[in-house]
């Protein structure tokens, strides 16, 4: 019998309900339950695909080719179960649903309203593909009081009341400030936001408190008092030092105990939480540092980069070296100040990114890396940049270029108007659509034998999450491949280039794909714990 969790927020956005959705979520694994975590996002995009990374972060892509929000990348990471496409729905989607629905007749002519159509399909959402859960965790984006998030609020509403008594529960987070002026923590932010809460009809069994130092004893109390809630279930959600932390510290709060009481859920065993100790431990305790140059074009919102941040940490944890990031803006990037901006590091990375801008200090960054030895991983982007770089300077093509920045003499990179995806095919062109028109989620390659890459999998095929319109053109394989370059990852039929390297080079490995979307913490990314290992053996060459 599966039972369902919805987290909600209040006060403020950006609280952490995402990651506190995760640890719960790892805590609750660690009991012996099967879980699912979903989001449910209030924007009217129909999902984050088109969404500029500096209003909403990262777009997460799932093995199934969902283009979803940068929590399911938390879900993921603490928990090892694979997102899917039923795993995350924005209001904008919903809409769409039921107004295709009504265009088709479906509701027979009647009346379309947000009571009962919208949140009707809301439900539907949250019950769909979750036979294999023993417990589906619901976050709710945003916070109370978000007049596009009031269908999403009435919908868990009248869920709790169609499901059988401990089916549900409420868990609602808030923020518990310390005012400096008066010397002390305020309690009554989270007054009103469960008070906000209760007059939508929803009261909250667990109430979370965010605060940046310890909330006294009689503080919960009167949280607890004024919120109608059993004091245990007021818990301390303080600042951790590194997100991996969490699970540890939310169960020493009784988090996941007071939640399988609210479940009717009692006498699961205690969660063994040496997994994150050891985590913790490398991360408190490491043998060194090494320092990473990410050329990137988003760098002033370190959320555009999540999961590559959170990848660089688990390489990190897999050799216990600490792992400094160096973010430097590609747009600002020359080849003439290479040499003092990146001194010192230990290896550079060029991340994913759609068009022209920042592209030749991306291509300046490859050379450099190139020319001084130093350990370089292109990812998807970066892996056409790469070859454009080497057509450049090692095949002596100078016009090479993408199509993705206008019309170019060398096409080295062009957009792929035709693929086999699921047994069918795919079209595409310059006039399709952008949202969901891209090569999106899991496909397999096949690795060459005696490659870089091949003894770093420790396997002949992998299978990688993509997203990205434009590919490396096979037509110029043969002559990049004179020029030193090496096509160690190609698709199965030979038609799409996946991985190249640079044989002779200490490493040298540009990837279509995005391997930082399969990275954890407890399963570090192959790619991400070698590409560390070079970088710290070129930390102590230097």
């Amino acid at each position: 019998m599966t039972r369902f969790v919805f987290i909600t927020g209040g006060v403020v956005s950006s609280l952490g309900k995402g990651l506190a959705s995760a640890a719960l979520g790892s805590l609750l694994q660690l009991r012996g339950l099967k879980v699912r975590l979903r989001k449910l996002d209030p924007y009217l995009n129909v999902d984050p695909g088109t969404m500029s990374p500096y209003q909403h972060g990262e777009v997460f892509v799932t093995e199934d080719g969902a283009e979803t929000d940068l929590d399911l990348g938390h879900y993921e990471r603490f928990t090892g179960v694979p997102s899917r496409a039923t795993d995350s729905v924005s209001a904008g989607r919903i809409y769409w649903t039921v107004l295709t629905r009504e265009r088709h007749g479906d509701y027979l002519g009647g009346t379309i309203q947000v009571i009962p159509h919208i949140t009707n399909a809301i439900k539907e959402f949250i019950l769909r593909d979750v036979d294999d859960a023993d417990i589906v965790l619901c976050e709710i984006g945003g916070t109370v009081g978000d007049i596009e998030g009031l269908p999403f609020l009435e919908a868990i509403r009248q869920l709790a009341n169609e499901l059988p008594r401990g089916r549900c529960a409420f868990l609602h987070m808030t923020l518990v400030p310390w005012i400096a002026s008066a010397g002390e923590l305020k309690t009554k932010p989270t007054q009103h936001s469960v008070r906000e809460l209760r007059g939508i009809g929803i009261q909250p069994d667990i109430l979370m408190c965010r605060s940046d130092r310890e909330i006294s004893v009689d503080a919960r109390r009167k949280i607890a008092l004024q919120c109608s809630v059993h004091p245990d279930c007021v818990i301390q959600a303080l600042d951790c030092k590194s997100i991996y932390e969490v699970p540890i510290h939310y169960h020493e709060e009784g988090l996941d105990g007071q939640l399988l009481a609210a479940l009717d859920l009692p006498g699961t065993p205690e969660p063994d939480l040496s997994r994150w100790q050891e985590i913790v431990d490398r991360l408190e305790r490491p043998d060194g540092e090494v320092k990473v140059a990410i050329v990137g074009k988003y760098t002033e919102l370190m959320d555009a980069y999540k999961s590559l941040n959170e990848a660089l940490v688990h390489g990190g944890i897999a050799n216990r070296m600490k792992v400094v990031v160096d973010w430097i803006d590609a747009e600002h990037f020359s080849q003439r100040d290479l040499s003092g901006r990146l001194q010192g590091v230990n290896a550079i990375l060029v991340p994913g990114g759609f068009g022209e801008r920042g592209s030749e200090g991306k291509i300046a960054a490859v050379t450099y890396a190139r020319e001084q030895g130093l350990p370089f991983l292109g990812i998807c982007f970066g892996m056409q940049l790469a070859c454009i770089e080497a057509a450049r300077r090692l095949a002596g093509i100078n016009g090479a270029s993408s199509t993705e920045f206008g019309p170019c003499p060398d096409p080295v990179v062009g957009l792929m108007t035709e693929w086999e995806f699921g047994g069918e095919t795919v079209t595409r062109s310059e006039k399709s659509a952008k949202g969901g028109t891209m090569r999106l989620g899991a496909y397999p390659c096949d690795l060459a034998e005696g490659s870089l890459v091949r003894g770093i999998y420790g396997q002949a095929g992998i299978s990688e999450r993509h997203r990205h319109r434009f590919e490396v053109n096979i037509n110029y394989k043969e002559r990049l491949e004179e020029a030193g370059l090496r096509f160690s990852g190609m698709s199965p039929d030979g038609r799409l280039p996946e991985i190249v390297e640079l044989p002779g080079h200490p490493w040298f490995v540009g990837v279509q794909f995005h391997p930082e979307l399969k990275s954890k913490p407890f399963d570090p990314h192959p790619l991400f714990k070698d590409f560390i290992r070079a970088a710290r053996e070129q930390s102590i060459l230097v």
